[in-house]
Order: structure tokens, then sequence, then C-alpha cells
């Protein structure tokens, strides 16, 4: 069975597929995003509004997220946490 992490606005993504959870504001981000786009391998799910986090999966989607990725991080490390028990 999947674990999904809500990443905004009912988003969410595979907890597998998340290789980093990062801030979008350098410069190798901003490229990162642009290549990812020509690539048709960018995926919106900011509903229009900031982008706070950019989610890297292994597939090499690029994800972007309105959530802040300390708390995205958190929602992460809870599904780690509850594995365990």
């Amino acid at each position: 069975m999947y674990k999904l992490v809500h990443i905004g606005f009912g988003n969410v993504v595979v907890a597998n597929r998340i290789i980093a959870i990062i801030h979008p504001d350098s410069s190798p981000v901003k490229r990162l995003k642009d290549e990812a786009r020509e690539r048709g391998q960018l995926i919106d799910a900011t509903q229009g509004r900031k982008t706070r986090a950019v989610i890297l999966t292994d597939s090499n989607h690029v994800i972007l997220s309105a959530i802040q990725p300390e708390t995205i991080a958190h929602r992460f490390e809870g599904i780690a946490q509850n594995d365990e028990l």
C-alpha cells in the first residue's frame, strides 16, 4: 500500500517517490524548474499561489507546492513514524 504526503489544496504525492523537498529561491532550483518544464515533467500544485516548496521525485518530476518545505517534511516524517509502529 502506498503512503501519501499531502502537499496542499487536496494534492498528494507518494511518499516513497520523494527524493528532496527544497526552497525555490536559488538559481539552481529555478534552472531545475525550467528544465522540468521543457521536458514536460513539471507539476504545478500551487493553485495559483506563490511557490514555497519544490519537491523532487525519483522519476525526475519536479512538483511545486504552496506549502512550506518544513511543513511537508513534518508530514513526511509523521508517515515514517507511523510505519515504525
